[in-house]
């Protein structure tokens, strides 16, 4: 094994919306900052967007979001098991699972952060949403964020960069629907750019799909942070894949052993390791970092690594509407949510809430598959009375912690360097399965209120790309991995930042969550740089 002589000041595991942030926070300060991607830099062809033939390439096995369809070199299997075993999808490459995530920018509310305090479930944060709220700020910043700030129903900021993209076709017909049933409704604040930003080009309209866009007018780190951090000094080695993180006699943490280009096995030392590898691939370092000191892995004296793990899960609904929907022609046009049950209702037999999610119907091909064409003489007939008329609404709703829905090492399987994989074990809670219910009934009656007919429910099913809850904050070392500032109890120059350090997950994505705890977590190191020397 080869070992860096260098010894840097941070070294950094994972360059997505975590890894990113926190990159270019300590390099804006100076810090000598180390990342580690085990994949690559993406080029424009990897990004499907535009053509006729748009649909039928997402559907090719190189272009999915899931790993183990894609299977490339820098991919790792997972594992999923479970009553409800999610399809696990990520992107392992500069930007993380940033570069194809939905761009959607919700804060998590007051009330996230104090889930047992109120409703008796779960933990409470270590920190409150103001803590959090100048970071959110920040991160919207850096990451160039379109929208209209005022939302009486979410915590957002009270302006932000740029205004809003033009409104989806479907955002006018569910605002007539919200409004008779009297429900809460706001334009979703997205991560791409409605003006030139910051040096990159705003939106083109050009294409469909999750890119369509343009790679460069969306929020993915790459774009945002990388290029920033990189000019202030920080280093990024890309296919350099960890296998463990190390630790010198005294239990710190002395750097990260990782797999190069060619395959070679190196090691890079640092005063200060921040792990910054998702809800699933933080877990499967931590707890392949065993030794003397760490027999069941670094970081892990409370058991607590892997355990919790959080989804989010989802219900949806669709109906056909008689106008004509095109809103899957303009990629990037903004469309409508709703917290109006997104809070506890002592009214319910579950506890804490949902955010209501609309929009319309995708090309032809989506349409085709998702509601069940038939094939032979009355295809085309059913097609055109299906297709372009599908609206749909759903819900993503809480998902509280539950120790047996965990992240392990699988006992068989490893990736092509032959670290073992992680393996997922998840199934759906009792309070979980009650507020599904209670959310298909409210997109079916927002389906009603819209003119939709012929509406069908979806089945239940966990969220595949939001992975949270691993290696959670908090006081207690019995009970929590790290504490209000990341720092790893059994570790104190350990950091774990991204999804897995989520102590519950609201009903929003966790994405815009990840970066502003990434930029507090780099403070908080900064502030502590005179114990690393």
């Amino acid at each position: 094994m080869s070992v860096t002589n260098d010894r840097v000041d941070v070294l950094v595991i994972g360059s997505g919306a975590a890894g990113a942030a926190a990159t270019k926070r300590l390099a804006d300060k100076g810090v000598q900052v180390v990342c580690l991607e085990q994949g690559d830099w993406r080029k424009p062809s990897d990004y499907p967007s535009s053509g006729s033939d748009y649909e039928g390439q997402m559907q090719r096995a190189q272009f999915s979001f899931s790993p183990n369809d894609r299977k490339r070199p820098e991919d790792y299997p997972v594992v999923s098991v479970g009553q409800n075993p999610p399809d696990i999808e990520m992107a392992n490459g500069v930007g993380g699972t940033t570069v194809h995530w939905n761009a959607q920018f919700l804060r998590l509310h007051a009330s996230d952060f104090r889930v047992k305090t109120l409703d008796g479930q779960a933990r409470d944060w270590p920190i409150r949403y103001e803590d959090l709220a100048p970071y959110y700020e920040a991160n919207e910043l850096e990451m160039g964020v379109s929208g209209l700030a005022g939302d009486p129903a979410n915590p957002g900021s009270k302006s932000f960069p740029l205004p809003p993209l033009p409104g989806a076709r479907t955002a006018r017909i569910f605002a007539k629907a919200f409004n008779q049933l009297g429900w809460h409704w706001w334009l979703f604040a997205l991560g791409f750019l409605s003006r030139p930003y910051d040096g990159r080009p705003a939106c083109d309209f050009n294409a469909q799909g999750w890119y369509g866009c343009g790679a460069a007018a969306r929020a993915s780190t790459d774009v945002t942070y990388w290029p920033k951090a990189l000019r202030k000094g920080a280093i990024l080695r890309t296919r350099a894949r960890v296998r463990e993180i190390t630790v010198d006699p005294k239990g710190r943490a002395s750097g990260a052993v990782y797999y190069d280009t060619q395959g070679k096995l190196r090691e890079q030392l640092a005063r200060v390791v921040v792990l910054c590898a998702n809800g699933i691939g933080t877990p499967r370092i931590l707890l392949n970092s065993k030794s003397k000191l760490f027999p069941d892995g670094l970081a892990n004296s409370s058991g607590l690594v892997g355990r919790g793990l959080m989804l989010h899960v989802g219900q949806g609904a669709y109906g056909i509407s008689p106008e004509c929907i095109d809103d899957y022609l303009h990629s990037g046009h903004t469309g409508l949510y709703s917290q109006q049950f997104y809070e506890t209702d002592a009214r319910n037999n579950f506890v804490r809430g949902y955010t209501l999610l609309v929009g319309g119907g995708a090309g032809p091909l989506a349409t085709a598959l998702e509601t069940n064409v038939p094939w032979g003489a009355d295809h085309h007939r059913e097609m055109r009375r299906r297709f372009p008329h599908v609206i749909r609404a759903g819900v993503i709703a809480e998902d509280l912690p539950e120790e047996g829905n965990r992240v392990e090492l699988d006992s068989t399987l490893k990736d092509s360097d032959g670290i073992p994989a992680p393996r997922v074990v998840y199934s759906f809670s009792e309070n979980t399965r009650r507020l599904l219910q209670r959310g298909a009934q409210a997109a079916r009656e927002l389906l009603q209120a819209a003119g939709a007919t012929d509406i069908h429910e979806g089945e239940p099913y966990p969220w595949t790309s939001h992975f949270m809850g691993t290696a959670r904050m908090g006081i207690d070392p019995k009970h929590s991995v790290v504490n209000a500032w990341h720092q790893a109890h059994d570790a104190p120059n350990l950091f774990v930042v991204d999804g897995s350090s989520f102590v519950t997950a609201g009903a929003v994505g966790p994405t815009p969550t990840i970066g502003a705890l990434a930029l507090r977590c780099a403070d908080a190191i900064w502030a502590r740089r005179q114990e690393w020397t």
